[in-house]
């Protein structure tokens, strides 16, 4: 097979997949309910640029793919799954709620894998093959036990990566920290900023943010928590910033996600435990002591602490009762000076 040009796998390679994916794949989970919604996600002035300027290309490409797709030939063909290998750069981590993919599979069960997943030959292990996108129809097709329709191409780790954050980045379902831990994995690869950008539709200040959380809070942390989708930005940051300020701090998050908990815990409740492990809830105030006459009466309430003695009034009574107390102060101070001076003689 023909080595495609750069532009023809990163312009058009990643946004197909979206689409197929949109126009294909979505079918078999339900019935079309209307027109599509647009993606509300900021794309960045280059990114947008250069969709433009391939809309030709990609336009092109789509028609052919698509033509092999519903023609069942061409390049397409069935692989066993146990010979595909996840990509080196994993965008998920684990769902709490396994619903939908059940949903999923069983669409795939009854209905035949419409899309084919997007392969690559395994760069250092001949025989094999890794996946470009089409995780979750590989994890189906191993699980059903049948073979998974694949199209293979040729793509650097580069493009791979470009790819796959490209296609990414117009879902709705990859939460922030997936798509923090995806830049890390970039990072760490050694992909250049600008690659960066472009793979998550992301500016500079968004992938500053997302290093001040990666580079203090250790993977396999954020792992361990997992996607917290209630969990946006801010309390990452947050997070972040608590470590940033005592590092030994890590030691007390392992400890609290190392403790068994509810089967059911969902991944937000655990970045939860974290918070609560390394920021203890303030303790409660002293509670008031209500103060009543000898009738029963409630005419006001004493708060002590260690330093501060308050009395509050309540009604007319409460308030005549405060003036009561101020008058007795003098009086009070001196039976204390008098005590003092007997229990010292």
């Amino acid at each position: 097979m023909s080595k495609s040009p750069r532009k023809s796998i990163v312009a058009s390679f990643g946004l197909l997949s979206a689409e197929l994916e949109n126009d294909q794949a979505a079918d078999q989970l339900q019935p079309p309910l209307g027109p599509a919604p647009v993606a509300g996600n900021r794309v960045g002035a280059g990114v947008i640029g250069a969709a433009h300027r391939a809309i030709d290309d990609i336009r092109t490409e789509r028609d052919r793919l698509k033509a092999i797709v519903e023609s069942g030939g061409g390049a397409v063909s069935e692989l066993d799954p146990s010979l595909i290998d996840p990509s080196p750069y994993p965008d998920r981590l684990p769902d709490d709620d396994v619903t939908s993919f059940e949903m999923f599979k069983r669409s795939i069960e009854t209905e035949g894998q419409k899309v084919p997943v997007q392969v690559r030959r395994h760069p250092s292990s001949p025989g094999r093959y890794q996946i470009v996108y089409g995780h979750r129809r590989w994890l189906a097709a191993m699980q059903l036990g049948r073979p998974v329709r694949a199209l293979e191409m040729e793509i650097s780790d580069l493009d791979l990566v470009l790819a796959q954050g490209i296609e990414n980045a117009g879902r709705q379902d990859l939460t922030w920290i997936e798509r923090a831990l995806f830049a890390s994995r970039m990072d760490d690869a050694g992909i250049k900023p600008r690659y960066i950008y472009a793979a998550l539709s992301i500016e500079d200040a968004e992938l500053a943010r997302m290093r001040n959380v990666y580079r203090v809070v250790p993977a396999d942390i954020i792992t361990a928590i997992g996607r917290a989708p209630k969990v946006g930005r801010p309390r990452w940051v947050d997070l972040a910033k608590t470590v940033a300020g005592n590092p030994r701090i890590l030691d007390s998050i392992r400890a609290a996600l190392s403790t068994k908990a509810d089967g059911n815990e969902t991944s937000d409740q655990r970045f939860q435990r974290v918070l609560n492990a390394i920021k203890p809830a303030d303790k409660k105030g002293a509670q008031p002591i209500p103060i009543s006459d000898n009738r029963g009466t409630k005419i006001g309430a004493l708060v002590m602490s260690a330093k501060e003695v308050r009395i509050s009034a309540e009604g007319l009574l409460g308030t005549e009762f405060l003036k009561f107390v101020e008058a007795e102060l003098p009086g009070l101070a001196e039976r204390f000076a008098r005590q003092r001076e007997s229990q010292q003689s």
